[in-house]
């Protein structure tokens, strides 16, 4: 830390002044926020976030969709295993490529996007945000996600 003093390196490891732990914790915050308004559809946030991906543009690989989602396989694959077992997708091996698996929502997975329609105006309504508010914050964070996830270099 170039040119600290005692008193901001101290100030630096106070738990309130960590950008790591005000993005977990509202992370938390949300999680909490949507586990309401998703239980009359069935699904858990992490299901969400995968049919909102699916409802973009269905039929993508898993590992696309694992990318979208910053989600590994092995947390990605039972995911989508407990939602095609509950009706709402199905995985298809690629006739091109046996090794990658594509992902094609059902009826039933399609219709949860119109129940699903009424949750961003609730989300927007709890942040107690204007609606230009959300999306630059939105776009900020966005933005520091991609400053994170880039490679370190020697420079840095």
């Amino acid at each position: 830390m170039p040119n600290a003093t005692p008193a901001t390196a101290h100030n630096a490891l106070l738990l309130d002044q960590q950008l790591c732990f005000a993005l977990y914790s509202s992370s938390l915050a949300m999680t909490k926020l949507y586990k309401p308004l998703l239980e009359p559809l069935g699904l858990t946030y992490p299901q969400y976030l995968v049919l909102l991906v699916l409802w973009e543009g269905d039929g993508g690989m898993v590992s696309e969709l694992g990318e979208r989602l910053y989600l590994d396989s092995g947390t990605l694959t039972p995911l989508l295993k407990r939602m095609q077992t509950a009706g709402w997708l199905h995985r298809q091996r690629d006739s091109e490529d046996e090794r990658r698996v594509r992902v094609y929502l059902t009826e039933a997975g399609r219709q949860l996007r119109a129940q699903a329609a009424a949750i961003p105006a609730c989300v927007l309504e709890h942040s107690q945000c204007g609606l230009q508010e959300l999306q630059a914050l939105t776009q900020q964070i966005q933005q520091l996600r991609s400053r994170l996830a880039a490679p370190l270099t020697a420079a840095s």
